[in-house]
């Protein structure tokens, strides 16, 4: 069965966590420092590998997930199905020098007009306490000064 990277709803405690069916939790695990770390108008992140990114020469940092052991029905018909459109299934590598499967940033980077970097927080659980003040899931948008990107992922000047 194939070890897919989770980093967003899908790890525990979040909203799409059900879709997973009880498959194991293998590990809970960074990437390796190669990442950089969206959020997609606070509703879901997207990880892009920072030499894919729109800053030219901007350093990759490690984001926190989980990894799970997944049945490839699952994944293929229930998992796959519930990602946004703006993410597509790569290959992560991880803090530990193995790889798992993952949802990435479509590339070439669609056009978003609400992508926000947040790789400072170190992952998506982290910066949804740090945006709710309560350690739970966001339910609302909220604001919190962030640098946001511009639709076609170049970084917007800071205002």
């Amino acid at each position: 069965m194939p070890y897919m990277f989770l980093n967003g709803g899908g790890m525990r405690g979040g909203p799409l966590h059900y879709l997973l069916g009880g498959a194991p939790l293998i590990a809970a695990i960074r990437t390796a420092p190669l990442y950089r770390l969206y959020s997609v108008g606070d509703r879901y992140p997207a990880l892009q590998l920072a030499a894919d990114g729109p800053e030219p020469g901007a350093a990759g940092s490690a984001i926190a997930g989980e990894v799970y052991d997944l049945p490839l029905d699952l994944l293929r018909d229930d998992l796959l199905p519930a990602e946004p459109p703006e993410l597509e299934l790569g290959v992560i590598k991880l803090g530990d020098g193995t790889a798992a499967l993952g949802m990435i940033l479509r590339r070439p980077c669609p056009a978003v007009d609400d992508l926000t970097d947040i790789t400072a927080f170190g992952g998506w659980r982290a910066y949804l306490e740090r945006r709710s003040g309560s350690g739970t899931w966001l339910s609302a948008r909220q604001s919190l000064a962030v640098r946001p990107l511009d639709p076609f992922c170049r970084v917007r000047p800071p205002d």
